[in-house]
This record gives structure tokens, C-alpha cells and sequence, in this order.
């Protein structure tokens, strides 16, 4: 097939209204589980227990009486999700807005973040149906496990320094959105006070925690200790060692809730 023949293609299946509900209804997912997300932290906060990541708001679902319809559904939203990354990835801009795409460096960079959210969405999705078949297990333990293997050679230290680098740069990527308010560009009508804070204090508070996630990785890889670098878990409950541990953590429960309610907004409004 060539490369116009699957642009048609593509178009074609993003035509339908009701694969672009189903994509939207994976913001709608992703908004619940970062206010799972920030309920688990604030637990924490106060001395509770949990896995302060995605995979900890899965495992919330799965053991609610419904739970399991509920991560099939999230899963198949999950997917859309990351099948419609995909289809934005392939075309080099949204897939509703023509006028998204200039064909210069911008376009470029729009489709490796398109691909970078199809992996990330796709994972989530996996991840869901392996916590409704009853398998699903903790991410940051996976990651401590992946990391330890990797840290055996001196190749896949550099590989993680590498990766905790990246995820810096990630986490630094979403505080620059949310400092500057570039999320505005993603809605299709303008953002009122609300909508506008929602999304600085969530894109800051979720780019803040993302990135001392890869910092801990860095740490992991030069300290060769593969607890640090199980991901948002580890950097969570880092902040709950510190001497301001607890407000830190609040502040971090309050900016995840405030991303979660952003979802919201995405998933009605986002240009798509």
C-alpha cells in the first residue's frame, strides 16, 4: 500500500462519528484515573498506602464490585484513543482540521508526539485488559524489575540515563505548555477562567511529577538502585520523605485532580 493510498484510508476510517466518541471517551477514561490518581496521593498524604500511578487507579476498578465491565469499557476507549494518535501520527495533524498541519519542522514534531501518545495509550489500554482478566500488576514494580535487569550491564545504564533524560524533557515539555497556556491550541473554542486554570495547574503539577520520575531514573541508574526507577510511584513517595513531604504531596493530589477535570474538557472539546 502506498504511503496516499493509506492517507485515504486513514481518512476514510476517521470519518466515522462514532470512532471520534469513542477516542473522546478515552479522555473522558484518562480524566478518572488521574483523579484516582490524585485520591491515591492524597491517601498517602495522610499515611495511607497504594501505587501512585495508573496502574494503582486500574487496580482501584478492578476490585469495585462492576469494576471489570468498567476496565473493558476503559480499554476500548484506551484503544480508540491510541488508534486515532496513530491516525493523527500518519496524516501529521489533527484529522478533523486540515488547516493543523504546515508541512514544516512543527509538523514533524506533531507526529512524533501523536506516536509517542499512541504508545502511551495503547499501554494503558493493554494495561486495562490485564487488570479485568484478573493479571494486571503494578507498573512501577515492572519497571523496578526491567530497570534491575539493565542495570547489570553497562550498556543498559546508559540506556536508562538515556531514557530518565527523555522523560525529563517530557516532564518539562507539559510545565512549558501549562506555564505558557499552549494547551488552549488543543480545544476548539477558546478557554474561560476556569478551563484556563484547570489546565495550567494540571499540565504543571503532572509535568513537575513526570519529570522528577526521570530524574529518579538518572539517580537509579548512577546509585545502581533499581527502586528509585519504578516511575511516578517512586517519585511520589519520594516527596513523602521530604521535610514539606506532606504539602508537597497535597499540592501534587490537587495539580493531578486539576488534569483529571482537564480531560473533561478534552474529551468535549479538544480539536480532534
Amino acid at each position: 500500500m502506498s504511503r496516499n493510498q493509506a492517507v485515504r484510508t486513514v481518512d476514510r476510517v476517521t470519518d466515522s462519528p462514532w470512532f471520534e466518541r469513542a477516542a473522546r471517551a478515552g479522555h473522558v477514561v484518562n480524566g478518572l484515573l488521574h483523579l484516582l490518581l490524585a485520591y491515591i496521593v492524597a491517601r498517602i498524604a495522610f499515611g495511607g498506602g497504594g501505587s501512585a500511578d495508573q496502574s494503582g487507579a486500574l487496580a482501584v476498578f478492578a476490585g469495585q464490585p462492576g469494576g471489570r465491565v468498567v476496565l473493558w469499557v476503559a480499554a476500548v476507549a484506551f484503544l480508540a484513543l491510541a488508534l486515532w494518535r496513530l491516525a493523527e501520527a500518519i496524516l501529521g495533524g489533527k484529522v478533523n482540521d486540515p488547516d493543523s498541519s504546515d508541512g514544516g519542522l512543527s509538523e514533524w514534531f506533531d507526529r512524533g508526539k501523536a506516536l509517542a501518545l499512541f504508545v502511551l495509550y495503547l499501554s494503558l489500554a493493554w494495561s486495562a485488559v490485564n487488570f479485568a482478566t484478573g493479571s494486571g500488576q503494578s507498573s512501577g514494580q515492572q519497571n523496578a524489575g526491567m530497570s534491575a535487569r539493565l542495570m547489570e550491564h553497562t550498556g543498559g545504564k546508559l540506556l536508562l540515563v538515556i531514557v530518565g533524560l527523555i522523560v525529563v524533557a517530557v516532564g518539562g515539555y507539559f510545565v512549558y505548555k501549562g506555564v505558557t497556556k499552549n494547551f488552549l491550541d488543543d480545544l476548539r473554542r477558546g478557554g474561560g477562567t476556569a478551563v484556563t486554570a484547570t489546565g495550567v495547574i494540571g499540565y504543571t503539577a503532572k509535568g513537575g511529577v513526570i519529570a522528577g520520575a526521570g530524574i529518579l531514573v538518572i539517580v537509579a541508574a548512577i546509585r545502581a538502585d533499581p527502586s528509585k526507577a519504578s516511575g511516578i510511584d517512586a517519585a511520589i513517595k519520594t516527596l513523602a520523605g521530604l521535610p514539606a513531604g506532606q504539602i508537597l504531596l497535597i499540592l501534587a493530589a490537587l495539580g493531578l485532580a486539576a488534569y483529571g477535570v482537564y480531560c473533561f474538557v478534552m474529551a468535549r472539546w479538544a480539536r480532534m
